[in-house]
């Protein structure tokens, strides 16, 4: 493998936040870094800077002076990558990284999952998305339609169903509880507040809300699913679509499968069986799984050199 490079860095970039992992080139482990969103879909150039903040936070920790970025190779799983233009545009702007290998983060978060073997991860944060790779070394995706249309299951899923019954719950169209009651807390209204301004903070918020700004309610209603009907069924609802996209990778149910993401832990008790009991902790992270694809990646490119 080239080692040219005085450190190699992994990074996992979702639509909340960006934690990167950096190594050495034998190895060995230096520090972890983390900043704000880096999904390419708030664009090619806030990404990087999310990355870069990382990479310093990262190497402050460790109380190590960061290097020229020309000296560290970096690979990058992150949400939008199988946007090409999106791509392209991330690739087009680095800002002086001496290597680059970029892979979806459902690739980075599969192959960090089972260390580069054969198996299958639903990944479930602010977005959501699943992907298997099998042991002839061919590799399917389920969901990754994004946000408007699709990421199932996901932080902005189940935040954007429970603005919606809250909606309800305003308009006496369904019964309110503690979850309406906290997400109108949570939008600036309240218990002091007149109907119609709980209505107008509540539709001012949701108006402005983006994918990340609507997965900061997924807290909330995993939080009164003990205690509220509505939170319930969201959940419940969510764990059985990460069940359906778990049977189209993997109909056969032979491969290990791994939640990963945010939310894989508050919503492994809504997950039907068989899959609630299959589903193994990831032997390690979506970063260390980015690394893994620069490995790869500096090692065919090693290769190519000494032929």
């Amino acid at each position: 493998m080239n080692t040219a490079y005085e450190y190699l860095i992994g990074v996992d970039g979702g639509g909340t936040k960006t934690h990167i992992r950096i190594e050495r080139p034998d190895g060995s482990h230096v520090a972890d870094g983390s900043s704000g969103p880096s999904a390419l879909m708030h664009g090619a150039g806030k990404a990087w800077d999310a990355i870069v903040a990382a990479l310093d936070s990262a190497f402050q920790s460790a109380g190590i002076s960061r290097p020229p970025l020309q000296a560290i190779a970096a690979g990058c799983g992150l949400s939008g990558v199988n946007n090409p233009l999106w791509a392209a545009q991330f690739t087009e702007q680095n800002p002086g990284f001496g290597a680059l290998a970029i892979g979806t983060d459902a690739f980075t978060t599969l192959l960090g999952a089972h260390l580069g073997q054969a198996g299958v991860v639903v990944a479930i944060g602010t977005g959501s998305v699943g992907e298997v790779l099998r042991s002839d070394g061919s590799r399917s995706e389920v969901g990754g339609w994004g946000f408007i249309t699709g990421d199932e299951a996901s932080g902005g899923w189940i935040g954007l169903r429970a603005a919606n019954h809250v909606e309800r719950v305003l308009d006496g169209r369904a019964a309110g509880g503690p979850l309406a009651s906290a997400i109108v807390r949570f939008c600036g209204g309240g218990e002091t507040c007149s109907a119609g301004e709980n209505r107008e903070r509540v539709l001012a918020w949701a108006n402005s809300a983006n994918q990340s700004l609507f997965a900061q309610l997924a807290p909330l209603v995993v939080a009164h699913a003990g205690q509220d009907e509505a939170a319930l069924a969201i959940l419940r609802k969510a764990g059985h679509e990460i069940a359906q996209i778990a049977s189209a990778l993997d109909p056969s149910q032979q491969l290990p499968i791994a939640l990963c993401g945010g939310l894989a832990g508050p919503l492994h008790a809504y997950l039907p069986e068989p899959l609630k009991s299959r589903a193994i902790t990831p032997r390690a992270n979506a970063a260390t799984g980015a690394l893994l694809l620069l490995r790869q990646q500096l090692e065919a490119e090693s290769v190519g050199e000494t032929r």
